[in-house]
């Protein structure tokens, strides 16, 4: 089952297009990661999934229905972001109690204990929180709620490490004993690749790409070896990213499909490329990266 289907969707801020033409389809009980660089549309684009905002353009379905102020999409739905706010006359245990009365899957086992693991005071308010503590909170509503669809935007602003850790083997643990639909956007992948199962990759609005974790972990490999040699090799080839080593050395990102072992046999190193490496190569404006910077003014 088909839980979003979007087609040429685009949206407009004052002339200026946030999403551009947008297609793509998300199944149902899978995590997808929503990767992209900042102002790259991540954060448009689940606002309109979660019919907080209306499409310029294009088709949307979230449930087979467009989400913009649908009552049955906001009730099988939760976003949740760094924007998140509370009522001030409410403590955060009794900021819990209500939502059991809201969310119709609400799991107050759940949200108990990891209150009591973050270590929360039932009596603090959520707006004097720190901005990590919030988003810490935020992410309780929504593991807990379980709902069919559970948005997180960025859900790890101001948290440390540690707490970031915690956050996805929580989310990874209670998906694998109740799958739903789960989105997580970031331009961390690094941070969140374990847990997830697809991967929606966009850029100035447009995507990329839509694979599986799996898939584009294979998707390219890096070639390292004499400058000479790689270039005649890469030829006819798309370069996604170049580097000088320096010594007469140079590393480049390609697609993967040729014969490693030629490439080998001519002395290039082949090596993996991580997924959140080739990400920012796909996104980035110059294939050489900030070094491009520097090496074009050398040559002036």
């Amino acid at each position: 089952m088909k839980v979003i289907k979007c087609h040429d969707v685009t949206k407009e801020h004052k002339g200026i297009k946030a999403l551009d033409e947008l297609s793509f389809e998300i199944e149902e009980n899978k995590i997808t990661g929503l990767i992209g660089r900042n102002g790259a549309g991540k954060t448009t684009l689940l606002k309109i999934l979660a019919g907080l905002w209306k499409e310029t353009s294009g088709e949307v379905q979230v449930f087979s229905k467009r989400p913009f102020n649908n009552l049955m999409v906001s009730a099988n739905s939760l976003f949740v972001d760094d924007g998140m706010t509370f009522s001030n006359s409410l403590t955060l245990q009794e900021l819990l109690k209500e939502a059991s009365t809201f969310y119709p899957n609400w799991d107050v086992e759940l949200a108990n204990r990891l209150f009591d693991y973050f270590q929360f005071e039932p009596k603090q308010i959520h707006e004097r929180l720190s901005k990590g503590k919030k988003s810490t909170f935020n992410m309780i509503i929504g593991l807990s709620a379980k709902c069919a669809l559970t948005i997180f935007d960025e859900p790890t602003t101001g948290m440390d490490a540690a707490v970031r850790k915690d956050f996805y083997r929580a989310l990874l643990k209670d998906y694998l004993a109740h799958p739903r639909t789960i989105i997580i956007s970031s331009h961390h992948l690094d941070e969140i690749e374990d847990v997830l199962e697809d991967v929606l990759l966009i850029n100035e609005g447009k995507q990329l790409m839509h694979k599986s974790i799996d898939d584009l972990k294979e998707y390219a490999v890096g070639l390292t070896g004499q400058s000479a040699i790689v270039r005649q090799w890469i030829g006819g080839k798309e370069v996604l990213y170049s580097q000088e080593l320096g010594m007469d050395q140079s590393y480049v990102v390609v697609k993967n499909n040729f014969d490693r072992n030629a490439a080998e046999r001519l002395g290039i190193s082949v090596s993996a490329v991580a997924p959140s490496d080739l990400c920012v190569y796909l996104t980035g404006s110059n294939k050489g990266g900030i070094d491009d910077v520097f090496n074009s003014r050398n040559v002036r």
